[in-house]
């Protein structure tokens, strides 16, 4: 049997200003990242949402990352 095209598929979202600020392992100790879906028919560009990141403290926008 053939594989279907699913419209579902997982992605990564990762933490825009822990990226933006140069990220040192001194001072932080990582990168946030939260996997998520998405329905790929209903939003083909790359997803931002707004979670919260530990190493911030505070709500940040993430955005979507390649695999």
């Amino acid at each position: 049997m053939a594989k279907s095209k699913e419209s579902r598929l997982k992605v990564i979202l990762e933490c825009t200003s822990c990226v933006r600020n140069g990220f040192d392992k001194k001072k932080s100790r990582g990168i946030s990242r939260y996997i998520t879906q998405k329905n790929r028919n209903n939003t083909p560009s790359r997803l931002e949402l707004k979670k919260f990141c530990p190493y911030c403290y505070k709500h940040t926008i993430h955005g979507e990352i390649k695999k």
